[in-house]
């Protein structure tokens, strides 16, 4: 995969050096450019924004720098060499995301997604933002994608950009050691991870629960299933709206009977009488 990142701040995405992002660069596993958008300004103070129209507080990062610097990473992919001889819908357009409060949710099931494309281009916003006529000029060049983390504003792009290339770079083939890793963790199947321990079993009158030291894998199975559960109705019960609790065995439906939950037509009910769930 090849990723490219523009920012007024590249010495931000320094980070993307280190641990398993680090080291799938240096194995070729993934591409990443970063390119500083003052680079494609053409005055000498290498401005990149300006007072808004209409009025308000803040400034606006300028259309052109921008639209240079995009024209200059699309001309730059791996199709590029080859655009001429193929018929225009024959190459995938690139993706570009731009981090925005006002994008759509960045989730686990986004990472995947987007962990299957060819080339993603992040646009790192400022100040008030991206002139908007840039996504609307960008869309002939790329799949535009404005996207959020989550409901909260930060000062730029760039915070976003290095959590969302973590989350997508993890799931490329090879990045991670062991696969199982990314089957087992939150929000893989919807719902929050089990709590984890290891050694020492016991640690400061605190002892690992009896059932992951009995060596029964069916029972460990369960009760980690059961953790999920319990977890997830405490900290993320909007996440049971959606999952899928058709086919859950006799166990399992129990297990979400003493959280409160009945199984109604495959999906989860919270009861209204019901408490805050076992302990």
């Amino acid at each position: 995969m090849r990723i490219d990142v523009v920012s007024i701040f590249p010495e931000y995405l320094a980070p993307l050096e280190l641990s398993l992002i680090g080291k799938a660069r240096q194995d070729g596993l993934l591409q990443l450019n970063v390119h500083n958008l003052r680079d494609f300004t053409t005055d000498r103070h290498r401005t990149v924004d300006d007072t808004p129209y209409g009025g308000g507080a803040g400034m606006v990062m300028k259309p052109e720098p921008w639209a240079q610097a995009l024209a200059a990473v699309a001309a730059a992919r791996p199709e590029a060499a080859s655009a001429d001889t193929e018929a225009p819908e024959a190459a995938a357009k690139p993706v570009l995301i731009v981090p925005s409060p006002a994008g759509e949710r960045f989730t686990q099931a986004t990472a995947q997604e987007l962990a299957e494309e060819e080339q993603l281009v992040f646009a790192c916003g400022r100040y008030e933002g991206i002139d908007e006529r840039v996504m609307e000029w960008a869309a002939d060049h790329f799949t535009v994608r404005p996207m959020s983390l989550g409901d909260y504003v930060l000062n730029g792009g760039e915070v976003a950009v290095l959590a969302m290339v973590e989350a997508i770079g993890r799931l490329l083939p090879g990045v991670v050691g062991n696969p199982d890793s990314l089957v087992e963790e939150s929000h893989s199947d919807g719902l929050l991870e089990y709590p984890v321990y290891t050694k020492p079993s016991s640690w400061r009158d605190r002892d690992v629960p009896a059932v992951l030291l009995s060596g029964n894998h069916g029972k460990i199975a369960q009760w980690r299933r059961h953790e999920q559960y319990r977890r997830t109705a405490e900290r993320r019960p909007d996440l049971l709206a959606e999952f899928d609790a058709g086919k859950l065995p006799r166990a399992d439906r129990t297990a979400f009977a003493d959280l409160g939950y009945d199984v109604v037509d495959g999906r989860l009910r919270r009861r209204p009488d019901a408490g805050a769930g076992r302990n």
